[in-house]
């Protein structure tokens, strides 16, 4: 099932070029009141959700997708974990090019581990990238995004994508400087997610999907997740092994080779294997 969200937080059943209005799934929801759950409501309840929408979707609303703005198909995820350097191709581009490491401490992720991005950076597709720090280099990395479904605490990695929703693409934009990677990568818009989520039924071997992304047409990454250093399953036992995860949090894996700069009026489309593509445009904050 692709499950999407768009407009003023409406919930989406994708079908194709056309998108099931199926908000009233939604009403199987709990109520909650303050303090709020540290976890995101529609992940956590996403089994009940999902057979409401297999039931009231024939009788819902059929829209066009590229009519629709599109958002992140989580909406209020306790953190977003990334994975630096994941790819041993981009590792070694990293290494290289002082333009993309500025001296900063460059080591493989079993010794870097995994670090934060804010909340706040997180958007949809359709809200687009408003670059800030305009006098440096930003650039764009598109990586396999999975979402994890259930609390996960010490998960050892053949048990793992049990602990998986759904997957989605990410884009994780960077801008290129001396500070932590945390701080450069957490400007509000950084953290692009969508264009739906894709429930893990569908994919049955993340490590092994093609994923690219062109700007303006043009080709400027092209992999596939079998060359991640760290799969999705280490990524959720290294993880946990720190801190636990809990249902919506977003795990971005790492992007491959071939990181390159964008700029306002940029248009960007990233593409990952049984999940999708993703059209976004780059403006000036």
């Amino acid at each position: 099932m692709r499950i999407c969200r768009f407009g003023e937080g409406r919930l989406g059943l994708v079908e194709g070029t056309t998108v099931r209005d199926v908000t009233a799934a939604l009403e199987v929801l709990p109520t909650c009141r303050y303090p709020l759950p540290t976890s995101d409501l529609l992940i956590t309840n996403l089994d009940r959700v999902t057979e409401r929408i297999r039931a009231i979707a024939p009788s819902s609303p059929a829209v066009p997708l590229d009519s629709l703005k599109v958002l992140s198909p989580v909406a209020n995820p306790g953190k977003i974990v990334g994975a630096p350097v994941n790819y041993q191709k981009h590792l070694d581009e990293v290494k290289g090019n002082p333009a993309l490491h500025y001296e900063n401490q460059i080591a493989v992720i079993h010794r870097t581990g995994v670090f934060l991005k804010a909340n706040s950076s997180l958007v949809g597709p359709s809200e687009g990238i408003a670059l800030r720090n305009l006098d440096r280099r930003n650039d764009h990395e598109v990586e396999l995004a999975f979402v994890i479904g259930k609390t996960a605490d010490k998960v050892p990695r053949s048990e793992a994508l049990q602990y998986v929703a759904g997957y989605s693409i990410g884009l994780d934009i960077t801008t290129r400087g001396p500070e932590e990677r945390s701080l450069r990568k957490s400007a509000e818009s950084y953290t692009v997610l969508g264009p739906w989520l894709v429930t893990a039924d569908e994919i049955q071997n993340p490590q092994d999907l093609n994923l690219g992304i062109s700007v303006n047409g043009e080709v400027r990454q092209d992999s596939n997740t079998k060359y991640m250093i760290l799969g999705v399953a280490e990524l959720i036992e290294f993880a946990t092994t720190f801190y636990t995860l809990y249902p919506g949090d977003v795990v971005i894996t790492g992007t491959p080779e071939g990181v390159s700069p964008i700029k306002p009026g940029d248009r960007i489309v990233a593409t990952i294997q049984g999940i999708g593509s993703m059209e976004v445009t780059v403006r000036a904050a």
